[in-house]
């Protein structure tokens, strides 16, 4: 089994396409990202990761979920599907994992866009309600839909079912083990300390009524040289759940700018 044998993979739209590689937050999978892909496909191909631990890849126990490890498999993925370079995109954490691809591989990754990450831990909001720690795993599903509530502010909706399998399916390592390694990585040295001198395009999109980061945070974004904010007003912590057509907004034109295309 090769590092990236053991990740499940998505992809859809053109093969010949500028890339996009898209990478979900903690607790999350490929699934999250299903409202917006339809709006990325025709223009680009795009490329998802159930990072370790998550979805329907593969959850072992012991290490090899550090940030930086999981980084290093997502860019086997693009080695394996012969991506020279990819325009990465991260939600939540996610942004944490996409932030490690580009130090750990300048060379695969062409610009970042950063969805509701958090660029320190002094900007995160600690959830009123969250999943139980691994002497009570599963969480029920009241904890669940308590957790679920914080990652959306748009009145009347809810996360779907399908998502909270995603977390229901974790083992009570890879939740443990995956919130470690964020919170490791982001002690360690804050993102936007890291971003400034990547000199890599940067977009960071953060819904504004964010329950899990603070919104304002996002503007710590601006050391990194050119960076570009965007803020959803009336949007939470998962903007491309929420609004994906507005999600997609910023996203289209900046990819238009800084994916790569394939050389022919």
């Amino acid at each position: 089994m090769t590092a990236c044998d053991d990740l499940h993979v998505c992809e859809d739209g053109p093969r010949d396409a500028p890339a996009l590689l898209l990478l979900h937050g903690s607790a999350s999978s490929t699934r999250s990202w299903d409202p917006l892909v339809p709006l990325l496909t025709g223009t680009h191909r795009v490329i998802r990761v159930d990072l370790l631990g998550h979805g329907r890849s593969a959850k072992p126990a012991g290490p090899g979920y550090a940030v930086p490890d999981q980084a290093r498999r997502a860019g086997a993925v693009l080695d394996r599907l012969g991506v020279g370079q990819a325009l990465v995109v991260g939600h939540s954490s996610g942004g944490v994992v996409a932030t490690a691809l580009a130090e750990e591989r300048p060379d695969l990754v062409s610009a970042l866009a950063l969805i509701n990450t958090g660029p320190c831990l002094d900007a995160f909001l600690a959830p009123r309600a969250a999943p139980s720690g691994p002497t009570q795993w599963p969480p029920s599903d009241e904890q669940l839909r308590g957790f679920a509530a914080t990652a959306v502010s748009r009145a009347g909706y809810r996360i779907p079912e399908e998502l909270l399998d995603d977390v229901r399916l974790m083992t009570p390592h890879s939740f443990a083990a995956t919130t470690a390694a964020t919170r490791a990585y982001l002690e360690e040295r804050t993102l936007p300390d890291r971003l400034a001198v990547l000199g890599k395009p940067l977009l960071v999109v953060f819904g504004a009524d964010d329950r899990r980061w603070r919104s304002s945070s996002a503007l710590a974004y601006r050391a990194v040289p050119g960076a570009r904010i965007e803020l959803l007003a009336g949007l939470g912590h998962s903007p491309l759940l929420e609004d994906p057509p507005r999600t997609a907004a910023p996203l289209l034109p900046f990819a238009a700018l800084h994916a790569a295309r394939r050389p022919v």
